[in-house]
């Protein structure tokens, strides 16, 4: 059996490189991977910010929440010390640094997009970054998830033809409706619950998260789901392989 199961580098190659940095997608990208994963707030002036948390103080050296600060005082911030004094001085990208990464590097992969709307709000950030890929001639193949299923109808009503995914640790029940009334295609749960309940849908419509152990990997492979969603995009890359070998 050929695995086909693609490899998305969760917030780029998280486990080796500051999450959600540009630095972190370009090592993701150069390790091979199928995909790279990030997440997007609104600041303070409607700017398109890449960082996962709502606030800025776990991955950066400042304070307080994205919402509350302008572009200018987030690309002040230092995006890479809190990882490790080798990152010193990285920045936190906004969504069209990051694109055009991407474009650069003619990554022709996933761009699984997270809309952070699921604590905050953000009124109207489904239309900007609906109008800014209208804008973009890209390369890659765009997935929209989020935890917030009425962001993916706003999206679904947008464009039907959007391939979106519903995240989700538990709520299956959301998931399994949103996917019959047509608003998403695949389902991004939480490995630990999708373990548990390995008959929730076809391997073709999962994508797991996050996926880090050897053990955890191997699980989806051998189901060939669509793809996983990993910190550690090498090591799920190794994994593959060596699994693809072993069923020659």
């Amino acid at each position: 059996m050929k695995i086909d199961t693609k490899i998305i580098a969760h917030r780029g190659s998280k486990g080796t490189r500051p999450e959600n940095t540009l630095i972190s997608f370009q090592t993701a990208i150069d390790e091979g991977a199928d995909g790279i994963e990030t997440d997007v707030h609104f600041s303070k002036d409607n700017q398109l910010v890449v960082m996962h948390d709502e606030t800025v103080d776990r991955t950066t050296n400042g304070s307080g929440r994205i919402v509350d600060k302008n572009l200018a005082e987030i690309k002040h911030l230092d995006a890479g010390i809190r990882f490790s004094p080798e990152f010193k001085g990285t920045a936190v990208p906004t969504l069209q640094e990051v694109v055009d990464l991407l474009i650069k590097d003619h990554f022709t992969g996933i761009f699984n997009l997270e809309l952070k709307t699921n604590k905050i709000q953000y009124p109207g950030i489904e239309e900007t970054v609906f109008n800014y890929f209208a804008s973009v001639d890209f390369p890659f193949q765009l997935i929209y998830s989020s935890f917030n299923a009425h962001s993916l109808e706003i999206l679904n009503q947008l464009d039907p033809q959007l391939a979106g995914a519903k995240l989700f640790k538990t709520a299956a029940k959301q998931a399994k409706a949103l996917k019959k009334d047509h608003m998403i295609a695949d389902f991004h749960p939480d490995i630990r619950w999708l373990k548990r309940h390995p008959f929730f849908a076809p391997a073709q419509n999962l994508r797991p998260w996050t996926v880090n152990s050897t053990e955890d990997m191997q699980y989806c492979f051998e189901r060939n789901m669509a793809a996983i969603i990993t910190d550690y995009p090498a090591r799920a890359i190794q994994v593959r392989t060596e699994m693809g070998r072993g069923l020659e």
